[in-house]
C-alpha cells in the first residue's frame, strides 16, 4: 500500500519528520516476519504506514508504525517544537510499552505478575483474587464508577495478602532477578537523550514501585534523575519485611496525573522516599506531551493535566488485525509487533528543537 500523499503545512519544514510526513511517497519495504496489516481505511485519509525507526539508519526488518492522520501529527510536532524544551514532559506506562511484549518467544512477565513471595498459598490467593477480579476489569458493560470501586478493593485485597504472607525486600530482588522481563531496545538510549535535555519522565504503573525500581537497577544497571516513578509504594520494617503501603491505592483506573504525590525519582537510592525531588508544579507546567502507553486506556495517565498539546503514541503488540483500527483511531502513532524504542527516540528527536 502506498502512503497518501498530503499537502504541505509548513514552509520551509523545520525539521525531517514534518518532511517525512508531508512528503514520504516511497512504498514501503514489507517486513515477511510481520503481522498481516487489514487494510483499513478512514473517512478523509487511508493510514499511512512508516518504518519504525524514521531515520537513514533503520532497519530494514523494522516492524511497521501507523499514522491516521499524518497533518495533525505534523501540526502537533511543529507546534512542540516551536515552544521548546522547557515545556515538554514525557508520560510513559510501563508494563508492555518501557518492558517487551515477548521475552524469549514467550508472553514476558508483568512488574505485578512476576512477584513471588516464596509462600505458595499466599501467590495461590493472589492468582485466585486475579481470576475473580480480572474478567471485571476487562468487562465493557460495567459501569465505570462501579469498577473502579471493584479495582480498588482488588488491588487492597492484594496488597494485604503481601503483607499477611510475609513479603521481604529479598524476595523482590529474588523475583525480579528470575523474571522473564526486559526494556525494549531503545529504551536506554531515550532516557539518555531525555534525561540530558532536562525532560522529565513520568512513569505511571498500577503495579508496585519498589519493584519497577529494582527492575531498573538490575536490567538497565543505572539511574536517571529525570524519570520519576508513579506507583504503589511499599513501607518496610528494619528486617526488611513488608509492614504497609503509602498513600492512595493506584489501580487501572486512576494512574493519572492526580497521583503526583505518589512519585518518587528512579536515584542511586531507589525506592527512597526522601530522596531530591523537583516541585511538581513544575512539570504541571509543562503543558506539551509526549504520551507512551500499550493500551487505549492508557490515554488517561495525562488527565489531571491542562496540555496543550499531546501526541500519543500506542505500542500495538498483538491481536493486531482485530485492534489496529480503533488503536490508529486513539493514537496519534501506532508502534506494531513489539516494535523497539528507536523510532520514538527518533520523534523526540524532532520535538527538540
Amino acid at each position: 500500500m502506498r502512503p497518501m500523499m498530503s499537502p504541505p503545512l509548513l514552509s520551509p519544514f523545520p525539521c525531517p519528520l514534518l518532511r517525512f510526513l508531508c512528503l514520504y511517497h516511497a512504498p514501503r519495504r514489507r517486513n515477511p516476519t510481520a503481522a498481516r496489516i487489514p487494510p483499513h481505511t478512514f473517512r478523509r485519509r487511508p493510514l499511512l504506514l512508516l518504518p519504525a525507526a524514521m531515520s537513514s539508519s533503520a532497519s530494514t526488518t523494522a516492524p511497521d508504525s501507523v499514522v491516521a492522520d499524518p497533518s495533525a501529527l505534523a501540526r502537533k510536532v511543529a507546534a512542540i517544537r516551536a515552544a521548546g524544551l522547557a515545556k515538554l514532559q514525557v508520560i510513559a506506562d510501563f508494563d508492555g510499552t518501557l518492558t517487551r511484549y515477548w521475552y524469549e518467544g514467550a508472553r514476558g512477565q508483568s512488574s505485578h505478575g512476576l512477584l513471588r513471595q516464596g509462600n505458595e498459598e499466599y501467590d495461590a490467593k493472589r492468582v485466585a483474587l486475579y481470576e475473580h477480579y480480572h474478567p471485571i476489569e476487562i468487562c465493557p458493560d460495567i459501569p465505570l464508577p462501579e469498577k473502579a470501586k471493584l479495582m480498588e478493593e482488588w488491588w487492597e485485597k492484594t496488597h494485604g495478602l503481601l503483607i499477611e504472607g510475609g513479603l521481604t525486600y529479598e524476595d523482590i530482588k529474588k523475583s525480579v532477578s528470575d523474571a522473564a522481563i526486559a526494556f525494549r531496545d531503545g529504551v536506554v538510549e531515550l532516557f539518555e537523550y531525555l534525561e540530558e535535555r532536562d525532560i522529565p519522565v513520568l512513569v505511571f504503573s498500577a503495579g508496585l514501585a519498589d519493584i519497577i525500581e529494582e527492575v531498573f537497577r538490575q536490567k538497565l544497571h543505572r539511574s536517571f534523575k529525570n524519570i520519576k516513578v508513579v506507583s504503589n509504594r511499599m513501607v518496610f520494617n528494619e528486617e526488611g519485611r513488608l509492614v504497609a503501603f503509602k498513600g492512595k491505592t493506584i489501580h487501572v483506573l486512576n494512574k493519572n496525573e492526580h497521583a503526583l504525590d505518589m512519585a518518587a525519582p528512579v536515584h542511586d537510592n531507589l525506592g527512597d522516599p526522601n530522596g531530591s525531588i523537583d516541585d511538581y508544579s513544575l512539570v504541571k507546567k509543562r503543558t506539551n506531551v509526549l504520551l507512551l502507553g500499550d493500551h487505549i486506556g492508557d490515554l488517561g495517565m495525562s488527565d489531571g493535566l491542562n496540555y496543550e498539546n499531546r501526541i500519543a503514541v500506542g505500542f500495538l503488540n498483538a491481536n493486531i488485525e482485530k485492534s489496529l483500527k480503533d488503536y490508529s483511531k486513539a493514537f496519534d502513532i501506532v508502534y506494531l509487533n513489539d516494535a523497539p524504542m528507536r523510532g520514538v527516540v527518533e520523534l523526540v528527536s524532532e520535538l527538540c528543537p
